[in-house]
């Protein structure tokens, strides 16, 4: 039986970044053996899957496309997990653009993080991982919090001075975290 922690881990929907209805051009075996690959980025966890699409399935760059658990409508199963090197050379063109446009369409869910951010040792607060944030912007945001939550990200850029563009830092981790670069995970899950 699985645990809730491991059922709640797992990605609902995810976004097209390339779909290879013939397979991987490095397959060698014969087209009539090779299967359909979809390469994908999750909503939630920004996780990297490859996906084998049902037969006769065509997806389009940026589908969303459900891949919980049940009936699935275009997906037939989901092979794996990916590294963000394994991508085709369009799913890494395609991957930023789906970061930024997962970013700007859930802009409460990262100010929430601004907002409740905490310490992870007593030298170190989650606000530092993010790429641009030292201590004096830290210092800035957790007592402008105390006052009043942070709206949208142009309320936390008029409340602390010299805030680095909220989106830009937040893509920047989000892609550092993909490549397997840091030790703490904020956004991307293993």
């Amino acid at each position: 039986m699985e645990s809730q922690e491991y059922k709640k881990s797992k990605e609902e929907h995810a976004i097209v970044l390339d779909h290879l209805p013939h397979g991987y051009h490095f397959d060698k075996r014969p087209i009539h053996k090779k299967t359909p690959i979809t390469q994908a980025i999750g909503k939630e966890k920004f996780t990297l899957l490859e996906l084998v699409p049902k037969k006769d399935v065509v997806l389009q760059l940026h589908d969303e496309i459900y891949i919980g658990e049940g009936k699935r409508e275009k997906i037939h199963h989901i092979s794996g997990k990916l590294g963000l090197e394994k991508l085709t050379g369009t799913a890494r063109k395609e991957v930023e653009f789906v970061i930024k446009d997962i970013i700007k369409n859930n802009q409460q869910r990262f100010v929430d993080f601004f907002n409740n951010a905490q310490p992870l040792t007593t030298r170190m607060h989650q606000l530092e991982l993010l790429p641009g944030l030292g201590k004096k912007h830290m210092w800035q945001i957790i007592d402008e919090r105390k006052d009043k939550e942070f709206e949208n990200f142009e309320d936390l850029k008029k409340r602390v001075k010299l805030m680095p563009d909220p989106e830009k830092v937040i893509f920047k981790r989000i892609i550092s975290e993909l490549g397997g670069k840091e030790k703490y995970r904020i956004f991307v899950e293993n």
